[in-house]
């Protein structure tokens, strides 16, 4: 049986991180569609996880590997913005009571300066640009 399945999948896609991230998805809205016995509004959760996991298994089975490759480096570019940003918003959270984060306003460059000093004149780092902030 093992033999057969590698045959059938030769020449196509597999898993990758997008089709998992699809299935789990896809499972989580399949539990929470089993509310909907109590919430009525909730059996949008039923089909929209059966799109996901089907979906999933397409990508899985798909032999347009190119596509399902291009697919998969958007989804995981996407994710790694959602990483970084998060990062960053947790780094300035642990530094809110030392710091204070402006944006440059002509680059859009994070600047931090020290907290506690008055009206100071910040300068971009990026652009050198001069602006004036309450620290």
């Amino acid at each position: 049986m093992g033999e057969r399945l590698q045959r059938f999948m030769i020449g196509r896609y597999g898993a990758d991180e997008f089709s998992r991230a699809l299935s789990m998805g896809g499972l989580i809205c399949l539990g929470i569609s089993m509310l909907s016995r109590f919430l009525p509004i909730l059996s949008v959760f039923y089909w929209l996880g059966l799109f996901f996991v089907l979906y999933s298994f397409f990508r899985m089975f798909s032999r347009n590997i190119a596509a399902r490759q291009a697919e998969n480096r958007k989804y995981t570019a996407i994710r790694y913005r959602a990483v970084v940003k998060r990062e960053r918003a947790k780094k300035c959270w642990a530094q809110r009571h030392i710091y204070r984060f402006y944006k440059c306003p002509g680059c859009g460059q994070r600047v931090r300066v020290p907290k506690g000093k008055g009206r100071i004149q910040i300068t971009c780092p990026k652009c050198r640009m001069e602006f004036v902030k309450k620290s």
